[in-house]
């Protein structure tokens, strides 16, 4: 059983927790934790730290502070948390990359010792694809990843855990993908890398699809849409604006679109339970109660199906988009 330290056993009214990234204005993450936190009764502040790459250190070294609780990471900081964090989860290892960082060990004093990276994005995407039900047609249509980043990474990971032994990624330039490629290595996951302006055309023969591109970064290409999107199940990880031409496009050729909103509410429950010191093989306490609150505070309805947990190697196939549940 995979769990972080125990947490005070008095509410710590100087606890807190913070969002690290470059640029983290737009962020949902402080009204997904302060309701969730809300809701469980827990005295933790929760907010946005803007921290540019050559910041990352200085904020890991205030991870000394007795009263911190955790960090999630957002870009472009993924790649060099993995690198700079004293441990981590045997997942995050094999992801590459990691959104969450938490206490390894705690002193008496309650601060932190050591500093553990663990990745919930995967979850969280894993999650928001479960939401847009089965994949279709069957058998299993292709699947696809748009972007080559640190996100790609762990959307390569989620369809990987879903069942797909092969994926299409679609990028500008393949040689900026080796942390994506070393990733898919360690997963047995194969890779059929293509021109990200052949996307558009390719489309209509896709089956799942995640677009790990920033807001706009994509939006050329997804005017140029073309076929019959009805098979796609798509989750593009943006959600400032919203819709994303790309998700007003494909959602008029028929497909099933899911904001990156979807995906931060699930990943955000693994954050959740990190910071407060709770198991992760463990649903949170009255879970649906939270989930529940932290969607609306997002404006997002409540989730539908009862998110699985993704935070082993182990097993997760179950999940396959083949299944009906």
């Amino acid at each position: 059983m995979l769990v972080s330290p125990e947490p005070p056993k008095e509410p710590d009214p100087a606890a807190w927790a913070a969002v690290l990234g470059s640029p983290v204005g737009h962020s949902l993450s402080p009204d997904l934790h302060a309701a969730a936190y809300r809701e469980l009764g827990a005295a933790v502040r929760y907010r946005r730290l803007e921290t540019p790459r050559s910041e990352l250190g200085a904020r890991l070294a205030a991870a000394a502070e007795p009263g911190w609780r955790g960090y999630s990471v957002t870009m472009p900081l993924k790649a060099d948390a993995a690198r700079a964090v004293s441990a981590l989860t045997p997942f995050a290892r094999a992801v590459g990359v990691v959104n969450t960082v938490a206490a390894a060990s705690r002193g008496a004093d309650g601060a932190a010792r050591g500093l553990l990276g663990h990745n919930t994005d995967v979850a969280g995407i894993v999650n928001a694809l479960r939401d847009l039900g089965p994949a279709d047609p069957e058998p299993v249509a292709p699947a696809a990843v748009i972007g080559g980043g640190g996100t790609a990474t762990a959307a390569a990971a989620a369809l990987r855990l879903m069942g797909w032994e092969e994926t299409f990624v679609y990028v500008r330039d393949a040689s900026r993908t080796r942390e994506l490629r070393a990733a898919a290595e360690r997963l047995g996951l194969r890779l059929r890398m293509r021109p990200l302006e052949d996307c558009p055309a390719e489309l209509d023969g896709i089956g799942t699809a995640v677009c790990t591109l920033p807001a706009r970064a994509f939006d050329p290409h997804a005017r140029r849409l073309s076929g019959d999107l009805s098979g796609l199940r798509l989750l593009d990880v943006s959600y400032d604006p919203w819709p994303s031409v790309l998700a007003e496009r494909a959602q008029q050729r028929g497909a099933r679109v899911a904001s990156g909103a979807h995906m931060l509410l699930h990943q955000a429950v693994d954050q959740v339970k990190l910071f407060l010191g709770l198991p992760l093989d463990r649903p949170l306490p009255h879970q649906q109660t939270v989930l529940e609150a932290m969607a609306a505070a997002i404006g997002l309805p409540a989730p539908v199906r009862e998110p699985v947990p993704v935070h082993t190697l182990d097993g997760l196939t179950e999940t396959a988009p083949s299944e009906d549940g």
